[in-house]
């Protein structure tokens, strides 16, 4: 339940067909009826792989959480499958279609079903209030008619319609694999991804030498909290920026930047100007989590310094807050181990292995993965290990809100060097987005949340646990219920997903940017 957190609601939070490239110059309805289920045993007595069994459970949800009418998929659903929320989002909308090929692909739906599902949704979509002059989805919509939310239906509050850089990232990133992976619908999902114009997020002024995406903008004043005039489109009247920037490379907001480059919205130099760490200069980031250290390099004009932290012997590029959804969703489209030998393939690596370490052996949870996700004892939180986080307060991985403090050399000093760990929440999500970097890790974890915690219901694995006391977030979001089908779907399918959304344009663009960055991470040995 991806619920609304005060940047998304209250405040804050791309052009020419996509095969050319500007950047140039009803099983699922049964499934959710009956019980989950042990990984079926085939025919020889030989277990079959449980990330099938996994699959179809967590696309029943998917189902019963999406308007038959509309195609619009709820942002939530509670663990018995009743009871959808009554709002939608641009990257929920994109997580559904996604999640629909990948129920294709894996055999859940056929063809002609996942055909008439796509349909529907982007027959709603070309209805939807969009700001015309850059193409871009409002953040908030109703899953049973389309329209565009301007009260909040579960409170009554007044919410200013804000337009989203990463949640219009997703969804365009979807429209990319829908136009590929489903040729009668590609002439519609083509001219649905034409009009978004991401340029609109992207200050070329953001910092000396640096253009950065804003987290998004308002098409009119937001009322309370900071917003900045502007019009980076230079198209119609001004709109109202939020004051912050996508400034980190560890983040989800990535795949904006991505899109943007592809499509020659933003330029390529872009890809270089969000931090790795903060900077080390005295005591001016001092509120980082700790002190990083790295060489400073320039690409494309920019200098960067590739600044690292350590956590357990090993170096890596840190994330905001240090969950897995910031490090490893946009892995899921982008091949970016595969580009980045020097850069991300590494830094995946090191950060599963930290979500391990400190699941099992620092904190002796017994279980790892930490993500933003519902909260067992309330709505929803942000998870992650904390101190792989650069937020010096960043993401606890417990219900007691642990904060590690090792100090920073000269500017502050340590305050909770060697915490004792309370009542870890781990997230089931976070554990697919690693498959790719240790299989074998994650079936085991799994294994264990399903089986021992009982986190699993008729849709699959809900959203959260506290391992410790037991407690359970009964319910499902259709966000990280999306990021399982897509991870199933490229483990399964030798990368699927991110070959539908990969064209060569996009390669031709990205993967010199990607190949030529050097992060400073160092796996210690491990």
């Amino acid at each position: 339940m991806r619920l609304p957190n005060l940047r998304d609601v209250q405040s804050a939070r791309p052009g020419g067909r996509r095969r050319t490239a500007l950047a140039l110059g009803a099983a699922a309805a049964v499934v959710a009826l009956i019980a989950p289920t042990a990984a079926i045993a085939e025919p020889g007595g030989k277990k079959s792989d449980p990330l099938k069994q996994y699959a179809a459970d967590t696309w029943a949800s998917l189902d019963a959480m999406t308007d038959e009418t509309t195609g619009l998929p709820a942002d939530n659903i509670e663990g018995d499958l009743s009871t959808p929320s009554e709002y939608t989002s641009p990257t929920n909308i994109g997580g559904y279609l996604w999640s629909t090929i990948a129920a294709r692909d894996l055999k859940i739906i056929d063809r002609k079903e996942a055909s008439a599902r796509l349909a529907t949704t982007l027959d709603t979509l070309e209805t939807l209030e969009v700001h015309e002059p850059s193409g871009m989805f409002y953040n908030w919509y109703s899953p049973t008619d389309g329209s565009k939310l301007t009260i909040w239906p579960e409170s009554g509050d007044v919410v200013h319609p804000f337009l989203s850089t990463v949640d219009n990232g997703w969804l365009a990133a979807a429209l990319r694999v829908v136009a590929e992976a489903e040729p009668r619908l590609a002439k519609q999902a083509d001219a649905l991804y034409d009009t978004m114009d991401f340029g609109w997020y992207h200050d070329l002024n953001a910092r000396e030498g640096v253009s950065l995406n804003r987290g998004g903008f308002w098409d009119a004043p937001p009322g309370d909290g900071c917003a900045v005039p502007g019009n980076y489109g230079d198209e119609g009247p001004d709109v109202y920026y939020t004051c912050h920037w996508y400034d980190t490379s560890v983040s989800e907001a990535r795949i904006a930047t991505y899109l943007g480059i592809a499509n020659g919205q933003i330029p390529a130099s872009a890809y270089y100007g969000t931090y790795r760490t903060m900077p080390d200069r005295g005591c001016e980031f001092g509120w980082q989590e700790q002190k990083p250290t790295g060489e400073t390099r320039e690409y494309l004009g920019v200098s960067v310094f590739e600044g690292v932290y350590e956590y357990r012997g090993m170096k890596l590029v840190p994330a905001w807050g240090g969950s897995m959804f910031e490090a490893l969703m946009p892995d899921l489209f982008v091949p970016e181990a595969e580009w980045g030998k020097r850069s991300w393939a590494p830094n995946h690596e090191a950060t599963v292995r930290s979500h391990i370490e400190h699941g099992m052996d620092e904190a002796e949870y017994g279980y790892w993965g930490f993500s933003p996700a519902s909260d067992p004892f309330a709505s929803y939180r942000e998870y992650g290990v904390e101190e792989i986080g650069i937020n010096s307060t960043g993401y606890a991985s417990d219900v007691e809100s642990t904060d590690v403090d090792k100090g920073y050399d000269g500017c502050r000093e340590a305050a909770n060097p060697d915490p004792e760990f309370g009542d870890g929440v781990v997230t089931p999500h976070a554990a697919f987005l690693a498959l790719p970097y240790d299989r074998e890790a994650v079936l085991d974890n799994l294994e264990g949340i399903k089986n021992d915690l009982g986190a699993y219901g008729p849709g699959g694995f809900y959203d959260s646990v506290a391992v410790g006391s037991g407690t359970i977030a009964e319910r499902y979001l259709s966000l990280d219920q999306s990021m399982i089908m897509g991870a199933i779907l490229n483990e399964q399918k030798k990368d699927k997903l991110k070959d539908y959304f990969v064209d060569r344009g996009f390669e031709k663009a990205v993967r010199p940017l990607v190949e030529a960055q050097v992060f400073g991470t160092d796996l210690g040995g491990k």
